[in-house]
């Protein structure tokens, strides 16, 4: 009943809005979350800046008020990524997680990146690890802290997150220092998925020679950067299993690595626990925060 209530707020919400030509359910959560109280605090200080070498580009989200003016100094910087089975997706469209953590006080980078079919692995990570250099290289003009960023992101963009913090060959030839990474929270995200059985995981990886490449679980290191890794039974898309054994590798290598399950929310709830108006399925945005505030420093 309460999740039929929240699917008809959304409805309204478009419906009063007269935003019922938005199709993309991100996009009417980011207005549903900005019309129920998630404007306040956070300022998108930068949009569409190019970066990378195929015309990708990125937005930048900014504390405002109180938040900001307690910060004293360059702010800590997270890198996020959206899912979309890596078909789909767009910067815009996550506005609720850019508002959210900037009012957690982080500076927040959220970068576009190529999609199947018009590329393939690992293409996508190839523009992440730019995403990343051109966030080393500039976000000191934007108040960040280039020292101090960390990587996240949910679903598909979880699996950038994460292969990017554990593969740090990809990111020096990008340009980056995989050194500047301090940490990484990967929401329901794919990283030992091989055998590819879904669709958009055979359309995204199976033309790749060996598949171990393309797993996240293949690069746990002893000296890879404190990971938070959230899963749920509940969800449907992608296994608990990915979570739980990338953690079980991480450790067993010498990492840190926390595992949180949140029980019975689904794939898309985990990420919609980030937005106002679905802030009490679950504590994920205060876990998240807590674990990249200590990772990073206030």
């Amino acid at each position: 009943m309460k999740r039929k209530l929240a699917i008809g707020g959304l409805a309204l919400a478009a419906a009063v809005g007269g935003v019922l030509a938005f199709t993309s359910p991100p996009r009417l959560l980011s207005y549903y979350d900005r019309v129920t109280g998630g404007a306040g605090g956070a300022a998108l200080v930068a949009e569409g800046v190019a970066f990378g070498s195929h015309d990708q580009t990125l937005d930048i989200w900014k504390p405002e008020g109180a938040g900001a003016a307690a910060s004293g100094g360059p702010l800590p910087v997270v890198i996020f990524w959206y899912g979309g089975g890596w078909a789909k997706g767009d910067r815009t469209s996550y506005a609720f997680a850019g508002r959210a953590l900037a009012r957690e006080g982080f500076l927040v980078v959220i970068p576009d990146y190529r999609k199947v079919p018009a590329v393939h692995f690992p293409a996508f990570l190839d523009d992440g690890a730019e995403a990343v250099a051109w966030t080393q290289a500039n976000i000191a003009k934007h108040g960040g802290d280039p020292a101090r960023i960390a990587f996240m992101g949910h679903s598909a963009g979880a699996y950038q997150a994460v292969m990017l913090a554990l593969d740090a060959k990809r990111l020096t030839a990008a340009g980056a220092d995989p050194a500047g990474v301090k940490a990484a929270v990967g929401l329901s995200g794919p990283y030992d998925f091989h055998p590819f059985t879904s669709d958009r995981a055979i359309a995204a990886f199976s033309q790749w020679p060996d598949p171990a490449e393309t797993q996240p679980i293949t690069f746990a290191r002893a000296d890879a950067p404190p990971l938070l890794l959230v899963t749920s039974d509940g969800d449907e898309t992608v296994r608990p299993k990915n979570a739980i054994n990338l953690a079980a590798r991480l450790r067993e290598a010498g990492a840190y690595a926390d595992l949180v399950n949140y029980g019975p929310l689904d794939h898309e709830e985990i990420v919609m626990a980030l937005s106002v108006p679905f802030r009490d399925k679950g504590p994920v945005l205060a876990d998240s925060a807590r674990f990249l505030h200590r990772q990073l420093g206030r």
